[in-house]
């Protein structure tokens, strides 16, 4: 057995307890619809919308945008395929103004980003009831589900600079003494990272250390991890559930707390979601729940670095929790 398959398969089984125990009232009675009992799931309206389902374009977020669509094709819910249609603005922009119906979010992205909020909770629950409450009151977009896993961003060092480090991992403090004492190592880091209120200025607030312009590099996300392998960056910017760091032997820097939270669900237009088959906000909170960062980082890592596709990754992990 494959370690993917391990770990998709421990996944599905603590998921499928808690589904289980979830189905069950109080005293035990199973409370969900059994159409052998005579219950029935409710029907989906007849005019029920075609869900368009967006995604942003990097591995993790393509992966789950296409659980989405290939779950919904498997019962029976029209979709249309929209993953990979761009960055974070692109595609919430394209959700405000009913281009796309549905795409996987981050609350932290949704407090800081989307709803210009400032000090997020260090608390999952928190911070995704105050995002989901928010953006719903604010703009009709409703947060479904939640995710274990917290992509949030970090640093991951080079094998040639963990090696300098005696080959122990950094923490952003000695990341930065690095730095400060090697002025020819670099930071390599994608475009948006530097100026997002989520970004390199946390890590700066909390080092008191301020990356020269001369020593950061500004590349294309996919290039950081593989200029970082090449030892050509001493540093980059990484999304912590990331395949690549371990494919191609990063060492991620050690975080005390300071980057913001980044779990996930689907944001959905709310009126789509009224209008749509019920089953709709149930196959994709089944989706997010099964997804800790050791399952996300094997699905990821089957992408990047074994070269699949992601529509049969995504479907590996469906077939585990019952969807597909």
């Amino acid at each position: 057995m494959t370690q993917v398959s391990r770990t998709l398969r421990i996944a599905a089984l603590t998921l499928a307890t808690g589904l289980t125990l979830a189905a069950c009232g109080a005293d035990g009675e199973d409370t969900t619809a059994d159409p052998g009992n005579g219950a029935t799931p409710a029907p989906a309206p007849a005019d029920a919308p075609t869900i368009v389902v967006g995604s942003k374009d990097f591995t993790e977020n393509i992966l789950l945008g296409q659980m989405l669509v290939i779950a919904l094709e498997e019962a029976g819910i029209d979709v249309e395929d929209r993953t990979n249609l761009g960055g974070t603005v692109v595609n919430r922009d394209a959700l405000l103004a009913d281009q796309i119906n549905v795409y996987p979010e981050y609350n932290g992205t949704g407090w800081t980003v989307h709803l210009g909020q400032e000090d997020p909770s260090f608390d999952r629950q928190e911070l995704y009831d105050l995002v989901a409450d928010k953006d719903l009151a604010d703009n009709g977009i409703r947060w479904v589900g939640l995710s274990p896993l917290n992509n949030t961003y970090g640093f991951a060092s080079s094998p040639a600079a963990t090696a300098a480090n005696g080959g122990e991992a950094f923490t952003f403090q000695t990341m930065a003494d690095y730095l400060e004492a090697n002025p020819d190592a670099v930071a390599c880091m994608e475009s948006e990272f530097p100026d997002r209120p989520d970004g390199l200025i946390l890590w700066e607030e909390h080092t008191g250390f301020e990356i020269p312009q001369e020593q950061q590099v500004i590349l294309e996300t996919g290039v950081v991890y593989t200029e970082t392998g090449n030892d050509n960056c001493d540093f980059g910017e990484v999304f912590t559930t990331d395949g690549r760091i371990d494919g191609l032997g990063l060492s991620l820097v050690v975080d005390p707390g300071v980057m913001i939270l980044y779990n996930l669900s689907f944001t959905f237009r709310d009126e789509v979601l009224e209008a749509s088959d019920p089953q709709l906000v149930t196959i994709a909170e089944a989706i997010v729940a099964g997804l800790d960062n050791e399952t996300m980082v094997a699905l990821n890592f089957e992408v990047d670095i074994n070269g699949r596709e992601y529509d049969d990754v995504a479907r590996e992990y469906l077939e585990t929790i019952g969807l597909a």
